[in-house]
């Protein structure tokens, strides 16, 4: 499908007044949020637990946990946990977000939009 990066607003729940906007790669692969230690540490974000992750090439590694973080993205917004990776590395936005503001992405222009059905606001399904 491509590459697709969406600009993101980031703030710590627990301290309103450490806010960030990055680009994040959206990964319809990908579980969670995932943000560099770079950015946990600026939005001052507390290890709430360790995860064991398998990466794509099968790789398994313990990795933290942090949160809590509101992020805002297309003009919604949830407060989640993210998992932390290396300094530097590239954000990323996984299915739980994309479930949880109920965006989709637009295959014939490769872009995130407000899922069709719920376009006011996102829309929780309970079966």
């Amino acid at each position: 499908m491509g590459k697709i990066i969406e600009r993101v607003k980031l703030t710590s729940l627990f301290n309103p007044n450490k806010s960030v906007e990055v680009e994040a790669v959206v990964d319809t692969d990908a579980t969670m949020v995932v943000l560099p230690k770079d950015i946990v540490e600026a939005l001052e974000l507390r290890k709430v637990r360790e995860v064991k992750v398998r990466y794509a090439n099968n790789k398994v590694e313990t990795k933290p946990i942090y949160g809590v973080v509101t992020i805002e993205l297309k003009g919604r917004s949830a407060n989640l946990d993210v998992l932390v990776e290396e300094k530097g590395s590239q954000p990323l936005i996984g299915q739980v977000l994309l479930e949880l503001l109920d965006l989709v992405i637009e295959p014939k222009t490769r872009r995130l939009i407000p899922n069709p059905a719920s376009p006011e606001m996102p829309m929780m399904e309970i079966l």
